[in-house]
């Protein structure tokens, strides 16, 4: 049964034109017209994802499969009902309601259709952005409802508060209430694929992804604002996607039909073709600021926050690969925006260090991304996205371990966060660096190099990246102090391990296997 047929059929903007959408956000006041055209939202106190107000509900079919331990809440199935009940007389209440049929993933590997309904249009208008055209072949419909201005007692259902993300595996649906943040809808989606794909052999992936001009594919994994959409859209790949992707046997494939960039310093000169497709007629734009006067968009202006968002089609990006798809990766990247500024810019990592890093997942929380997050804050998130995989990460791991051998794939570890000391001390890599690094390896440039081994965490350095200084490549040589290097390393190795530990503990191995190295 369709999730639209709760709804008076005569209440429903069913897959309406962009350009009514945007007409209609605008006649109700909940958007501005940008200098070019774009579409420019205010989320008001949410200009992030509320991570603690994220609920499955406990039924037979998530009970023993969800990693509760992850800051997953749970209610009952009754408290659900309940909910959903609320919810669906609170929209049919609204004098219109905005929905759309999209479709996530690829069917040719696994998708799921999309039934949403929402009181706002520009949240519809995000869908047709963020997921694809209905696919025919989808294996199952997921249904969201989204309700960003009702009121709720929360505790009628057990939840945390007035804000909450729902979802309900048994009935296929997820409810978000309380936030008029984006974000929520498409991570939802999200961390559904991730529950269902390891179950068919999938890895699900917190990564963006591109292709070269011979065809190799390369994937990225990270956190938000770590450069996961800086660096799989650069001049001389194509990209397949920016943040959401599937590794199976018949190779890589985008789950979304659109990107969610970060825009904070976003410029023209350092990210031509991300700043080209968030300045342009119909780009959604999410907490920033626009200066009529000079008909710019105001980046560099934090003053709604520095998590500020573009979206954009896929078509908006001159270089892509149309397909959303790419052949098996030569290369994987995590990631690490170190805030303690100790790691190397770059270090090929063995089989054992890219399973411990997976599952370590250490990198640092930006500010903004999630309510509360005033300033980089060093992290472990598992699988590079702990707050969206709902099972135990050595379910991921496995998988990962099981691609990783079979197609010989290389793994690197890229710090794209502070060098010469932690976060206000030392300076954050500039992308040229960090960009010329992806770039070598793409290349081939670093097939044969002569590797250091790191002495603290046992890491691969190249020798030589190009015109690369070596002060750049040793961390070491980039602080003031080698003391005070060698002490704030030690400390960070030393969390590794402990990490480590309490993961593998937490898998079920009793004695968990000490790692070859620190990490």
């Amino acid at each position: 049964m369709s999730f639209f047929s709760t709804f008076n059929s005569q209440l429903l903007h069913l897959n309406s034109h962009k350009s009514y959408l945007m007409g209609k956000s605008l006649e109700k006041k909940q958007a501005t017209l940008g200098p070019s055209g774009e579409l420019v939202i205010q989320t008001g106190t949410h200009t992030g994802r509320s991570p603690d107000d994220k609920f499955v509900v406990m039924n037979s079919v998530s009970e023993k499969s969800i990693w509760w331990e992850n800051n997953l809440k749970s209610i009952s199935q009754d408290q659900f009902h309940a909910l959903r009940k609320d919810v669906e007389e609170y929209l049919s209440s609204q004098g219109e309601l905005f929905a759309t049929e999209r479709s996530i993933g690829n069917s040719e590997h696994y998708a799921l259709n999309i039934e949403f309904v929402s009181e706002m249009p520009s949240a519809a208008f995000f869908t047709q952005y963020m997921f694809k055209n209905r696919q025919p072949k989808a294996h199952e419909t997921y249904g969201i409802l989204h309700a960003p201005h009702m009121k709720i007692d929360p505790k009628k259902y057990g939840l945390r508060s007035g804000t909450a993300i729902v979802t309900c595996f048994k009935e296929k649906l997820t409810i978000i209430i309380g936030t008029l943040y984006a974000g929520e809808i498409k991570k939802s989606m999200f961390s559904i694929m991730n529950f269902i794909l390891p179950t068919k052999g999938i890895l699900p992936m917190h990564s963006g992804a591109n292709l070269n001009s011979k065809g190799q594919s390369f994937v990225f994994f990270g956190l938000s604002g770590t450069g996961k959409t800086t660096l799989s859209t650069d001049v001389g790949t194509f990209l397949i996607g920016d943040d959401e992707h599937g590794l199976s046997e018949k190779g890589l494939f985008n789950f979304e039909g659109g990107c969610y960039a970060k825009t904070f310093k976003l410029a023209a000169d350092t990210e031509p073709g991300i700043h080209k497709a968030s300045t342009q007629f119909s780009s959604f734009l999410e907490n920033v600021s626009a200066n009529y006067e000079k008909g710019t968009i105001d980046f560099f202006d934090s003053s709604f926050t520095e998590n500020g968002r573009a979206s954009y089609p896929l078509e908006f990006i001159e270089d892509r690969e149309p397909s959303g798809q790419g052949p098996l990766p030569q290369h994987m990247f995590f990631l690490s925006a170190d805030a303690f500024g100790v790691l190397p810019p770059v270090a090929k990592l063995t089989r054992q260090q890219a399973m411990d890093f997976f599952i370590l997942g250490y990198t640092a929380k930006l500010a903004g991304t999630e309510i509360g997050v005033k300033s980089p804050k060093a992290t472990f998130s598992t699988c590079f996205g702990a707050p969206f995989m709902l099972r135990h990460p050595q379910d991921y791991a496995s998988l990962l371990s099981k691609y990783l051998e079979k197609y010989n794939i290389n793994v690197w570890m890229v710090n794209t966060g502070w060098t010469g000391g932690p976060y206000g001390v030392g300076e954050r890599f500039p992308i040229k660096t960090t960009r010329e690094i992806i770039r070598a390896i793409q290349n081939h440039e670093l097939d044969d190099v002569k590797m250091d081994k790191d002495p603290i965490f046992g890491l691969q350095v190249p020798a030589k990246v190009r015109d690369i200084s070596v002060d750049v490549l040793n961390p070491e040589k980039a602080w003031a102090s080698a003391t005070e290097y060698k002490q704030a390393a030690q400390a960070l190795a030393q969390q590794f391990q402990e990490q480590l530990k309490k993961l593998k503990t937490s898998s079920g191995e009793t004695s968990p296997k000490e790692p070859a190295s620190a990490i």
